[in-house]
């Protein structure tokens, strides 16, 4: 194995760092549409922290499941607003299901994709269908999901991953928003995709490329 576990994870938030803030302004100009556009400015804040934090420690005498501990931390520190508990909670259950094996194969990165989800559904009590970040979460663990229980390839199943979760975010922008600040606009939420769901599939895509770089891990 070239690059222990926990160095794949922190190269995978400096992926999600450098995706984040380079679709910066358009989420937040999605975020105008039905919030306070900021979104893309918290989102960039948020994982600039996680890796501040992150180039701070000896990554080679690191499990990864405190990665995901240190970047929940980090992230909810630096994002005061409603996204940051969300993505803090998705990342210490990340953590709880990663110490279960810490390890990074196909099974693991899909129950980090499982867990993050349940997190921000932990968090903030959403569903499929609130027009809401979880609109791309959801369909993406059920590929995660489904991929694990065929014994996919990490390829294979990254990109049912990622095609769900571009589906599930396009599908937001015919659903009128329920929860959230989007929901005060009602019927004018329609047409507009949501920018937790955006951002989420920008997560996704910069997750597949870090995690499949090197295949599965040992």
């Amino acid at each position: 194995m070239s690059e222990n576990a926990a160095r794949r994870l922190s190269r995978m938030f400096h992926r999600i760092s450098i995706a984040i803030a380079a679709e910066k302004d358009h989420l937040s100009d999605l975020d105008g549409a039905i919030g306070d556009a900021d979104h893309g400015i918290t989102m960039a804040l948020g994982f600039q922290a996680v890796n501040g934090e992150l180039a701070k420690l000896d990554l080679d005498h690191m499990l990864p499941s405190d990665v995901f501990t240190v970047a929940a931390t980090a992230f909810l520190d630096a994002v005061g607003a409603s996204t940051g508990p969300l993505y803090a909670t998705a990342f210490r259950r990340a953590a709880q299901a990663l110490k279960q094996e810490e390890s990074l194969s196909p099974a693991g990165q899909a129950a980090i994709v499982e867990a993050i989800t349940a997190g921000i559904k932990e968090r903030g009590k959403g569903q499929r269908g609130d027009k809401t970040m979880l609109d791309a979460w959801i369909p993406a663990t059920e590929a995660a999901v489904g991929a694990r229980a065929r014994a996919a390839g990490l390829s294979e199943m990254w990109d049912g991953i990622l095609d769900a979760a571009e589906a599930g975010a396009n599908s937001t922008r015919s659903m009128v928003a329920t929860r959230g600040r989007a929901a005060r606009l009602g019927e004018r939420s329609l047409g507009h995709m949501d920018p937790g769901a955006a951002s989420a599939v920008i997560i996704l895509r910069a997750m597949r490329d870090a995690l499949i770089e090197h295949g599965v891990d040992e």
